[in-house]
């Protein structure tokens, strides 16, 4: 099947200014990009859509997304879950994630063994619907590290998977690996809400970190590390991992690391997350008195500061807030590009091309995916309206009146039989554009 889209506002993820623009589709893949009225003409074959000025972006991807996750304060609530209700949970916020406009996610960590992966397969084979995701195993940590529930009076076992010592951290990588993970995820770092390790504490020795990396960079996978401190975003430099979250205690030799191996790593600060607890989530006890004692504006403060400083150095920082507690839900992820307008010195050109050019590289699929160019994957959105006027229509679930993966609408323009001949209308322009029609 092949579809034209005409006069589409075309920003096409690789930061140039956006320009009218007439998009073939053929199959899966995008055929042809031109200027409007630039293209070969021949319509005969195609589907015509109109789009009326409307804008046409590439699909949004995410760097860190928990679809497993419970909207949970208690991490141990996740692991009280029976695994057949949590799948179709999983399966539901994938599909969320698809109707706010996210075609792709790298997945953060599970919060059973086999959620994600099981979810990732039944799209990938076309049983459900939802994002193309790269998926990682639960959180690999150590006792007394982040997400380390177990009582010592019976068992208990949350989103984590503990290991204590190399041969452990070994063993679980090799059977993560036989499952079919795409990337390992270790919690090295402590966190602010863990009073036992806090985030400035590096729970995990060289030799267990080293462990994991060695595995799993044989088998040719990545690993994705939960790093706060600066200790923990130095061993990420060290033993290749290509994945840093958070990164907020880094210091500026962990800086100088990082930016000179910029090509090799990914930074997704989870910025959303950090944000709405020290702001928004005093109904869930974290009021201003509380969020100054754990010291969750010093941690913001140093956040803003390292996101800002790596962006200038060209490091690769993209959106991925994180999404899942109560007071930062998922559904809400594109909220993380408004974040980096706001707080990390971002155009909004910048933090459209960090969530799609830059989220193509990250899904390992650079010529493939975050770009409406000719052989790209056809993952696109049509908006009623100008993100780089406002980014935060992106948040907007109504904005999206089309949401297109792998060449097939997952949100169809709405359509309405005009008469008897073969014309169609878009129901509901495009705010000051002419009626959108497909012919």
């Amino acid at each position: 099947m092949t579809i034209k889209l005409r006069n589409a506002r075309l920003i096409d993820g690789t930061g140039a200014e956006p320009y009218l623009a007439e998009i073939v589709i053929e199959g899966q893949r995008i055929a042809s990009v031109a200027a409007e009225g630039t293209g070969d003409g021949q319509d005969s074959d195609a589907t015509v859509i109109d789009v009326g000025g409307a804008t046409v972006m590439p699909g949004l991807i995410d760097a860190h997304s928990h679809p497993s996750f419970l909207p949970e304060i208690d991490l141990a609530k996740m692991g009280d879950l029976p695994v057949e209700e949590h799948t179709l949970l999983t399966a539901r916020n994938a599909r969320l994630m698809l109707d706010q406009g996210f075609t792709s996610m790298l997945c953060a960590a599970s919060a059973k063994p086999r959620l994600d992966l099981v979810v990732r397969n039944e799209i990938n084979a076309g049983n459900l619907i939802g994002p193309r995701m790269l998926v990682a195993s639960p959180e690999l940590t150590v006792t007394g590290g982040v997400g380390d529930v177990r009582l010592p009076h019976m068992h208990r076992q949350s989103v984590e998977h503990v290991c204590d010592g190399v041969d452990q951290f070994r063993q679980t990588t090799r059977w993560y690996m036989r499952e079919g993970v795409d990337h390992m995820k270790l919690d090295i770092s402590g966190d602010e809400f863990i009073p036992y390790a806090k985030g400035r504490v590096t729970t995990m020795t060289d030799e267990e970190v080293a462990a994991t990396c060695q595995v799993a960079h044989a088998r040719g996978k990545r690993v994705a590390a939960h790093a706060r401190s600066a200790e923990s975003v130095k061993m990420c430099v060290r033993h290749g991992i290509e994945i840093i979250f958070h990164a907020d205690f880094t210091d500026e030799e962990g800086l100088d690391l990082v930016a000179e191996n910029k090509d090799k790593h990914f930074v997704a600060p989870a910025f959303g997350f950090l944000h709405t607890s020290r702001y928004e989530a005093g109904d869930w006890g974290l009021t201003p008195e509380v969020t100054a004692s754990m010291g969750l504006d010093e941690q913001l403060e140093s956040l803003i500061a390292n996101m800002i400083e790596l962006k200038k150095r060209g490091v690769r920082v993209l959106p991925g807030g994180d999404y899942f507690v109560p007071w930062n839900p998922m559904g809400n992820n594109a909220r993380d590009l408004e974040h980096f307008v706001n707080f990390l010195e971002f155009s909004p050109m910048e933090a459209i091309e960090s969530a799609t050019r830059l989220g193509g590289e990250l899904m390992l699929q650079p010529d493939d995916l975050g770009c409406i160019k000719a052989g790209y994957l056809a993952d696109l959105l049509v908006l009623d309206g100008d993100p780089l006027k406002d980014i935060a229509i992106l948040q907007n679930q109504s904005t999206f009146t089309g949401i297109m993966k792998d060449g097939v609408w997952h949100k169809e323009p709405p359509l309405s039989r005009s008469g008897d001949v073969e014309k169609w209308s878009i129901s509901g322009s495009v705010t000051g554009a002419p009626e959108p029609v497909l012919r």
